[in-house]
């Protein structure tokens, strides 16, 4: 191989890979039907037919159901707005502890705070990088009322174990499957176990109608909860002699008929738009297999992974190469490579400093929790030092280009000693 690009030499890869495109002609055929019909929204909030939204917003529902094999589907227009509806739909209140995973987009653990709940990180495993089930249950305490399980990077987590657990100690689980769609645990789909699932169809995901998300559930009664939450339910309770009015306090959590629209679209070719995210990740991983030091990805039996990250542990200790010098190689390779994905949520100022969305630190001043480094050992490891990302579904390569990532990475790995000579030398300027 040629010398490295980060000391000089020429990259493997010099041009930047093309964006993912999942956009098609279905999709401005449904944007121009919608268009011509002059009704861009369906939803009224007040109890008539279009409480619960238009026609295409019902076509899309529908089609949501039928797919993920679900009861109800509950559109809402993130999966952010989704998440905190479900913290309502399932009863969080003042004080009430909500179990979540420290390492995941801030959303996850921000939802709960809207109902003045209180997020317990519990810590994750090191091998698919979900929450780790030995630390869920030494968190959970009389005071907890949700699990809130993300299905990280695309893979599930201990879904079914986690349902045990919740419906043993009469708490709800609610799954973040932003990054999973079509992902599976024993012939399930995720977002289709827990009590509630939660999908994004925000842009960068695997399919998407530019911003949007999904809530699933089989239980009549949250259904009904998170229709309410997300369309100004408190002008329909008393009309229907809703009992239990907590957290009734309807937003506008409402999706378009365009993004409904272009959602039953994106839907119908979302088997092809997600195995083949899952083929380039598996491609990825058969490539790069056996090099030092570095661990691909895992998938437990029984599950289907569907990659929204690739995420592999590097460790530095068996290569003597450290991990930011080994990203900064294979970046000016042309590989565009990310390092510890998020600092452990729990680090944010908001949690250091215990001061959320109230006065007088409400609504931590109803909990004597604290947030401190190592609380989450698992987590600030992958962060600290071994995680390396590449994002699949940002990237849309050709068969030459995913050949070429791979050997960008034989090219840096091959080059191992000249990048600890680089290392050293950068570290005694």
């Amino acid at each position: 191989m040629s010398a490295l690009a980060l000391l000089g030499g020429k990259p493997v890869i010099d041009r930047p890979f093309r964006p993912y495109n999942t956009i098609g002609l279905e999709e401005r055929a449904a944007v121009d039907r919608v268009m011509s019909s002059g009704r861009l929204s369906g939803f009224i909030g007040e109890l008539c037919d279009e409480f619960s939204g238009g026609p295409e917003i019902v076509r899309f529902e529908a089609a949501w159901r039928e797919k993920f094999r679900v009861k109800h589907a509950v559109s809402v227009n993130s999966n952010t707005s989704g998440m905190i509806a479900a913290m309502g739909a399932v009863g969080v209140g003042p004080g009430d502890e909500i179990i979540v995973p420290p390492y995941t987009m801030s959303a996850t653990a921000m939802a709960p705070l809207f109902y003045g709940g209180i997020p317990v990180f519990a810590d994750v495993d090191d091998e698919t990088y979900c929450l780790e089930i030995e630390s869920v249950r030494a968190a959970i305490t009389p005071r907890t009322r949700a699990i809130l399980a993300v299905n990280l990077f695309g893979h599930a987590a201990r879904l079914h174990t986690l349902r045990a657990l919740a419906d043993e100690h009469g708490i709800a689980l609610v799954e973040d499957n932003a990054q999973a769609p079509l992902a599976t645990e024993n012939g399930r789909y995720t977002g289709a176990i827990g009590h509630i699932g939660v999908f994004s169809l925000n842009y960068h995901k695997h399919f998407h109608t530019g911003e949007g998300g999904v809530c699933t559930t089989d239980d009549d009664n949250l259904a009904a909860r998170l229709k309410m939450i997300r369309n100004h339910g408190e002008n329909i309770v008393e009309p229907l002699a809703v009992a239990d009015l907590s957290n009734i306090v309807g937003f506008n959590f409402r999706m378009t008929e365009l993004g409904a629209a272009i959602g039953v679209e994106q839907l119908n070719k979302a088997e092809r738009l997600v195995s083949g995210r899952g083929a380039m990740a598996q491609r990825l991983t058969d490539g790069v297999r056996g090099l030092p030091g570095l661990k691909t990805p895992t998938v437990r039996a029984g599950c289907r992974h569907v990659y929204y990250v690739w995420g592999a542990r590097y460790d530095a200790t068996t290569t003597g190469v450290s991990r930011a010098t080994l990203a900064k190689a294979l970046n000016a390779e042309g590989v565009p490579t990310g390092e510890g994905y998020v600092r452990p949520l729990y680090m944010l100022p908001l949690f250091q400093k215990r001061i959320a969305i109230g006065r007088d630190g409400f609504p931590f001043n109803l909990t004597n929790r604290h947030y401190g480094p190592g609380l989450c050992p698992v987590a600030e490891r992958l962060y600290n030092d071994e995680m390396l990302e590449f994002w699949i579904c940002s990237f849309d390569l050709s068969d030459e280009e995913q050949q070429d990532a791979i050997n960008a990475y034989h090219k840096v790995f091959e080059n191992l000693p000249a990048l600890a000579d680089f290392q050293k030398e950068t570290t005694h300027r």
